[in-house]
C-alpha cells in the first residue's frame, strides 16, 4: 500500500500536466492546418484508445510522458512535401505549435490557484521576526551561537524577514556568507553565518528550526496529553525526534504508534520542552490511538472575487518562476548542488505527502510542477520545445534551414542528455530514500 499510494497520487498528477501539455500541441497543430497523425498518453506500445477523424488517441504502456506525432514530424520524413505536414508550414506557424504546449501548463498553474483562491482556501498568516525553536549541534548555527528561543530580526538584506524568506535564501547561498541579526531577550546580536551545503538534498543548510505553526488548541480532558503536561499554546517542533511540518505529522506518527509512547519537543514561550505521551486506544478503525489534541493553525481562509484571484495568482506563478531561475543560477555558481533536482521517485513522494494533507495541497503541488514542467521544456536543451524553438529561431536569422545531419546530430545528443538527466535525478531519489531509512 506504501508503494501503490504515491504511485497512483503521481499517475494523477503527470497525468493532467501531460493531457494539458500535448493537448496545447494538438490545438495549436489543427490551428495552423498540421495534420495529427497520433494523440498519446504515455509512450511504448499501445494499450488501448480510439480513432475521432484523422487522429488516434491513445493511453500507452509507459505512464511518464506523452506525445502528439504530426505528419512530416521529422526533417527526413517523406511526408514532409504534404501541405498538411509539420515540416511545409512556416516556421513562425511551427513556433507556434511547439510553444503551444508549456503555455499550457502555464495556464493550468495561473487558472488552478486562481481558482483556489476564488473557492477560498487556507492562507498562512504571515509572522515577522520568525522564532528559532531548535538548532542541531555541530552546524553553523550552532557554531555560531544561535539558541533555541532566538528570534531574526534581519537575513542577508532583509530587516524583519519571514520564514518563508529565511528559508529560501538559505537554500540558495550556500557557502555564501549571510548576514543575521538576533534578538535575545533585550539582547540584539550580530552574526555572519555561512550556509553549509548539505550532501544529501545538494541545497545551502544552517541547522536551526523555527516555528512550525502547528500548535496545540485544545486540549480533551481525560486524554494521555493533558495528563503528560502539554497545554494550549504550545508549539510541536519534534515528533519522536521527527520535525513537524505539519499536523499530518504529528497524526501519523500517533496512529502508527500501537500504543507506545511518543515523544515530543514542544515550544512554550521561547523555551524547548521535552513531553512524552503514551497515546490511548480508541474503538474507532479511522483513528485507533489518540492523545486528545486539537490543532490551532494560524492560517486566514481567503476567498477574492475573479479579478483578485487571478492577480494573486500571477504573483503566486511569478515567485515560483523565479525561484527556479535562482535555482539554476545557484548550481551555475555552485550555491546550489544538483543534487537538489527531484525525479519521478520524489514527485511521486510529494504527492502523496500533499494528497494526504488535503485538496488544497495537491492542487497547489499541481499548479507549482506544471509551471516547473513548462520552464523546463523551455529550456534551449536539444528535443526540448525550448531546444527547437531555438533551431527555428536560428533559422530564422540566418534564412534558410539548417541541414537535416546537423538537425539528426543535435537531436540525438540532445535524447543522450536527457536520458542522463533521467538517470540522475532517479538516483538523486533514490540516494535520498536510502539515507533517510
Amino acid at each position: 500500500m506504501s508503494f501503490l499510494g504515491p504511485l497512483f497520487w503521481v499517475i494523477i498528477l503527470l497525468g493532467v500536466m501531460i493531457l494539458v501539455h500535448e493537448m496545447g500541441h494538438f490545438w495549436a497543430a489543427l490551428a495552423v492546418g498540421v495534420k495529427v497523425e497520433t494523440f498519446s498518453i504515455g509512450f511504448g506500445p499501445r494499450l488501448f484508445g480510439f480513432r475521432r477523424g484523422e487522429t488516434d488517441f491513445r493511453v500507452s504502456a509507459v505512464p511518464f510522458g506523452g506525445y502528439v506525432r504530426m505528419l512530416g514530424e521529422q526533417p527526413g520524413d517523406e511526408n514532409v512535401v504534404d501541405p498538411r505536414s509539420f515540416q511545409a508550414k512556416s516556421r513562425w506557424q511551427r513556433a507556434i505549435v511547439i510553444i503551444a504546449g508549456p503555455l499550457m501548463n502555464i495556464i493550468l498553474a495561473v487558472g488552478l490557484v486562481t481558482g483556489l483562491y476564488m473557492y477560498a482556501f487556507p492562507k498562512e498568516v504571515e509572522t515577522k521576526d520568525p522564532l528559532i525553536t531548535s538548532v542541531t549541534p555541530d552546524t553553523p548555527a550552532a557554531l555560531a551561537g544561535v539558541k533555541a528561543g532566538d528570534r531574526i530580526l534581519q537575513f542577508g538584506d532583509r530587516e524583519h524577514p519571514n520564514w518563508d524568506y529565511v528559508m529560501t535564501e538559505e537554500i540558495l547561498n550556500a557557502n555564501r556568507p549571510m548576514k543575521v541579526v538576533l534578538e535575545r531577550g533585550s539582547q540584539k546580536i550580530p552574526l555572519t553565518i555561512t550556509p553549509q551545503m548539505d550532501q544529501k538534498e545538494g541545497v545551502g543548510s544552517i541547522g536551526w528550526s523555527g516555528e512550525q505553526n502547528v500548535q496545540i488548541g485544545e486540549l480533551n480532558a481525560g486524554f494521555p496529553a493533558a495528563a503528560a503536561g502539554l497545554l494550549p499554546g504550545d508549539l510541536f517542533v519534534t515528533v519522536n525526534g521527527q520535525k513537524v511540518a505539519s499536523a499530518v505529522t504529528v497524526q501519523q506518527v500517533v496512529f502508527h504508534s500501537n500504543g507506545q509512547p511518543v515523544h515530543f519537543e514542544v515550544m512554550r514561550d521561547g523555551k524547548l520542552l521535552s513531553r512524552t505521551v503514551t497515546p490511548q486506544a480508541t474503538n474507532d478503525p479511522k483513528m485507533p490511538y489518540r492523545i486528545g489534541v486539537s490543532f490551532k493553525l494560524p492560517v486566514q481562509w481567503v476567498k477574492l472575487g475573479l479579478g483578485g484571484a487571478f492577480k494573486q495568482s500571477l504573483e503566486f506563478n511569478k515567485r515560483n518562476a523565479l525561484m527556479m531561475f535562482q535555482v539554476l543560477g545557484g548550481i551555475v555558481e555552485r550555491r546550489v548542488s544538483p543534487k537538489s533536482f527531484s525525479g519521478p521517485i520524489g514527485i511521486a513522494q510529494m504527492s502523496s505527502e500533499a494528497a494526504q494533507q488535503g485538496p488544497w495541497n495537491y492542487m497547489f503541488l499541481m499548479a507549482f510542477v506544471s509551471l516547473q514542467l513548462a520552464i523546463f521544456n523551455l529550456l534551449p536543451i536539444p528535443i526540448l520545445d525550448g531546444g527547437t524553438l531555438l533551431l527555428l529561431f536560428i533559422e530564422m536569422l540566418i534564412q534558410r534551414e539548417v541541414s537535416l545531419q546537423v538537425k539528426e546530430t543535435v537531436f540525438k545528443l540532445g535524447f543522450v542528455f536527457l536520458m542522463m538527466l533521467v538517470v540522475f535525478v532517479i538516483y538523486n531519489d533514490i540516494s535520498r530514500i536510502l539515507t533517510r531509512s
